[in-house]
Order: structure tokens, then C-alpha cells, then sequence
């Protein structure tokens, strides 16, 4: 099968992937964590020819590259981890007992299983983390669903050679054909959203993408779960005591962190919250910004440039710090200013992302201000406080942006998403679809399950891991109790 597919052929891929979950969804687990192995090791064995392809088509340096191949292949990895450990079964068993307290209970044994075929739509800022081969990929097949993946207009031929290693190393590994497949243009996107076999979908992108892919996926005639992430300002919000004691750390941190990439990062710290008169200010205004870094491609330069200059021709808005190429192919970064009052009162238009090396201070002149912005923001992937132990306004603000965000973060800088089993990389809408899971870490293996329970059955007729003695182990909730993995 070539790479990808047109779309006379939407609907024989999506049948074929069809009957290729239907075969590894019943895959021992072991197999599947083989077959997440095989991937990474062939992704790692063409790690130079992978990285010279994205060079080319994203400007992105060769450090940053070989970190993203070296996170991509540790995703896939510690999946296979997840699967040999089996906890995220979430299995129960409940053996029958006749003296149970509200009446005779009958045998009841819970498991979970993929959902079905699954389609994601891979991301242009990460062309290996975040696309053909990237966590939404990786924890799918965990999950034991077929993928189907949207490739990103950024990235074709990186898009191409992946799925190619990808579906070469499935293959290999004797996963069953049509497991993954790759496809191209917007219309079969389309097509297979739509289709009834596909069961779930993925996006890493715009509101405007994300929430137009949502609501096809929401209004089917059989609606599917649609795990967005869509955008977020990341607030980060200073203290007095903070600002007063180490004003050049905070500083030289945010400048750090708004500037990395490009700011092409959904965590970057779009808005920064300081006292007035602040020292911060001051070394924001006065110290060099760093020199501007290409982006990843024309659409994304232009979309800053837009952004950027409604933000800085907001009549509420003064231009902080600029570098002199704003608005080139590699833009200089840019720092905003504005109050609390003027934000609060045009939030829609002030309180947004500019997706880019641009970033907005806000400063205020009580630091109840900052609860009041907590209170009136919209979801968030990630909210920061950087402040002191003792400082009176953490526990109202933490109050308020635990409300909000999915991460939240104390004196440190958003950029950086840690591949964990803790990690939460997810948030109320519009920072994603879906506020109760995450598309990073562990745990996001468990969009692409639902449980199903089994009553009254034969062990013979069981999956293995509700039998009595899975060949398999794991941990399971039997009777109540959590039992030992053997």
C-alpha cells in the first residue's frame, strides 16, 4: 500500500482498519508492547534521514529535532511498559456472592478495550512528537484501536517517510495489515471522521480547526469523542515579594520561555502579570531580546503577524520591547503592555494566543487583581504562580486557577511537557475538547478505551485478564480488594 491514500479509497482504508482492530484489540498484550518496541526501533535506526527531512521543511536545528525523535521513540516505549503492567485495564472482578447487602450479587467481570479505528490529525510544531508516530499514535495502538492518521500539510514528506517505517515496522512485527495508514488531504479527513467505523478522534491545533472537527465529530448521527487541544495563553501571574526579591531570574525565566521555538509552543507564557513600577519591567524594557528564529512555515508567520499587529494597535496597548525584524521570516520577538482594568475590560481581544515570540505584560496595582484575571479567563492548559511560601494571595489564586487549567505550576515556566505518568497536558475548553484526559503522558491511553463488563460467563469465554489466573499479570480490583501482579 503506498503511504497514502486518495480519496476513492477512504472507505476500504477505514474498513480495512476495521478488521485490523478487531484483530489487535484481541492481541495479548505482550504482542502489542512488542510491536510499540519494533516502531521505536526503527524510528531510532533512521533518526538521521528522519531529522535531515524535517529540517527541511520545518527550520527547526538539529538539536531540537533529535530531541523530538529521542521523546517520540521514549513515548512509544513506555507505552509498552504501560501494556505489560496492565493496571490501566482497570480490572475488577466481583466473584458471586449470595449474602451480598442489597440482594444475591451475580458474577461481574470489568475490563477495558479500545474504543475502535481512531483518526488523528497530527500537529504542525512538533513534526515527530506530536504527528505521524507521535503520543496520540502511540497510545492509540496501546489502547489496541487501528490509526488512522491526518497528516499535516507541513511536514508531507517527514509525514511519508514515518508512516512508511511505521507500517514497515507493524508489519514486521506481525501486527495485522491496516493497522495504521496515512492519509493527506482535508476531504478524507473528512470522509473518515464521518465514517460510523471510526470511533474516536485526535487534533492538536486551532480553536477554529479543532472546534470545526469537533462539532463533526459531536454531530454524526452517532457521535464520537473528539479529543481537541486547541489553544491557551498559559497566564503566569507575579507577586510583590516575588517581583521585589528576584526580579532578573523572573525575568531572564519569561524571556526564556516566550521566546522558545519561535514561541511555537501551545505551553508558551502568552501573558505575564507584574506589579507596577516593577524592577521586571524594567529589564524586560531595557535588556536585549533574543535574535528571531525562523518559523515553522509562511502560514504560521503570517497568522503572528496578524495577531500582532491587532494586539499592539489595540489603543490600550503601548509596545514594551521589539526587536527589528517583527514581522521577517525569522520575526524578532515582541513584549506588550497593558493593566489589569484595560484587559479585564476587552478581554476577548486582549486575552488571547499569539502564536509566535510575542508575549503581553499586564501589570496591576493590587495583587487581588490577579484573583479577579483568574477568576475571568477562560481554560487553559497551563496557569503559573510565581511567588513565595508566604505570600497571602497564592492560596485564593491557586484557589481560583486550579478551576481553570489543567497544569498549574509553581515558580517555574510552562514550556517543556514531561512525558510522565503524573503529566496532565489538558484543560477546560476551549484548551481542549476533552478536560478530563491528557494528550501527554501515561494516562492518555485511556481516551481510546471504554469499559465493558462481563456477566455470568464461562472463564473459557473470557478475556485472559478476567479469568482466574491471567496468563498475563496484573493488577486487579478482585472482590474489592486490589490483588498482588502474580
Amino acid at each position: 500500500m503506498n503511504a497514502t491514500t486518495q480519496p476513492a479509497s477512504a472507505d476500504a482504508l477505514v474498513a480495512q482498519a476495521h478488521d485490523a482492530y478487531r484483530v489487535w484489540s484481541r492481541t495479548a498484550r505482550a504482542e502489542r508492547a512488542r510491536a510499540l518496541h519494533a516502531v521505536a526501533d526503527a524510528l531510532d535506526a533512521n533518526a538521521e534521514l528522519l531529522i535531515e527531512i524535517a529540517k527541511a521543511e520545518t527550520h527547526l536545528a538539529d538539536a531540537r529535532l533529535t530531541g523530538e525523535v529521542k521523546r517520540t521513540t521514549f513515548q512509544l516505549r513506555l507505552f509498552a511498559e504501560v501494556l505489560t503492567e496492565g493496571s490501566y485495564l482497570d480490572v475488577r472482578v466481583d466473584h458471586a456472592d449470595a449474602d451480598w447487602p442489597m440482594g444475591a450479587r451475580p458474577d461481574l467481570r470489568r475490563t477495558s478495550q479500545a474504543v475502535g479505528p481512531v483518526i488523528v490529525y497530527a500537529a504542525s510544531n512538533f513534526p515527530f512528537a506530536f504527528s505521524v508516530a507521535g503520543g496520540d499514535t502511540a497510545s492509540a495502538l496501546a489502547a489496541g484501536a487501528s490509526v488512522i492518521v491526518k497528516a499535516h500539510a507541513g511536514h508531507p514528506e517527514l509525514s511519508r517517510k514515518t508512516a512508511e517505517l511505521v507500517r514497515q515496522a507493524l508489519h514486521e512485527a506481525g501486527a495485522p495489515d491496516g493497522l495504521f495508514a496515512l492519509i493527506e488531504t482535508r476531504e478524507v479527513g473528512l470522509q473518515v471522521l464521518r465514517d460510523p467505523r471510526v470511533k474516536a478522534g485526535s487534533f492538536t491545533g486551532s480553536i477554529p480547526g479543532g472546534r470545526a472537527l469537533f462539532d463533526v465529530a459531536v454531530s454524526r448521527p452517532e457521535p464520537i469523542p473528539f479529543f481537541g487541544e486547541l489553544g491557551s495563553v498559559n497566564p503566569t501571574f507575579v507577586t510583590v515579594k516575588a517581583s521585589q526579591e528576584r526580579p532578573g531570574e523572573i525575568a531572564d525565566g519569561f524571556r526564556g520561555s516566550f521566546t522558545m521555538g519561535s514561541g511555537q509552543f501551545c505551553t508558551k507564557p502568552g501573558v505575564l502579570m507584574l506589579p507596577e513600577g516593577s524592577e521586571i519591567l524594567e529589564q524586560l524594557r531595557t535588556q536585549d531580546l533574543p535574535d528571531g528564529q525562523p518559523m515553522l512555515n509562511d502560514r504560521i508567520r503570517s497568522g503572528h503577524s496578524e495577531v500582532l499587529d491587532e494586539l499592539s494597535g489595540h489603543p490600550a496597548v503601548e509596545v514594551l520591547a521589539q526587536g527589528s525584524d517583527p514581522h521577517g521570516a525569522a520575526p524578532s520577538p515582541t513584549l506588550l503592555l497593558t493593566t489589569t482594568d484595560q484587559l479585564l475590560a476587552d478581554q476577548e481581544t486582549l486575552f488571547r494566543e499569539c502564536f509566535g515570540p510575542t508575549g503581553l505584560l499586564v501589570t496591576y496595582r493590587d495583587e487581588q487583581e490577579m484573583v479577579r484575571v483568574a477568576q475571568a479567563i477562560d481554560g487553559q492548559l497551563t496557569a503559573t504562580i510565581v511567588g513565595e511560601d508566604d505570600d497571602a494571595v497564592v492560596t485564593p489564586l491557586l484557589d481560583e486557577l486550579r478551576e481553570k487549567a489543567g497544569r498549574v505550576l509553581w515558580n517555574q515556566w510552562p514550556t517543556g511537557v514531561s512525558v510522565t505518568y503524573a503529566q496532565q497536558h489538558g484543560g477546560p475548553y476551549p484548551a481542549t475538547t476533552a478536560p478530563s484526559t491528557t494528550s501527554v503522558g501515561t494516562a492518555a491511553i485511556s481516551r481510546f478505551l471504554r469499559p465493558v463488563a462481563f456477566q455470568g460467563f464461562p472463564l473459557g469465554l473470557l478475556p485472559d485478564e478476567l479469568t482466574e489466573q491471567p496468563a498475563e499479570t496484573l493488577i486487579r480490583r478482585v472482590d474489592g480488594t486490589l490483588a498482588p501482579l502474580d
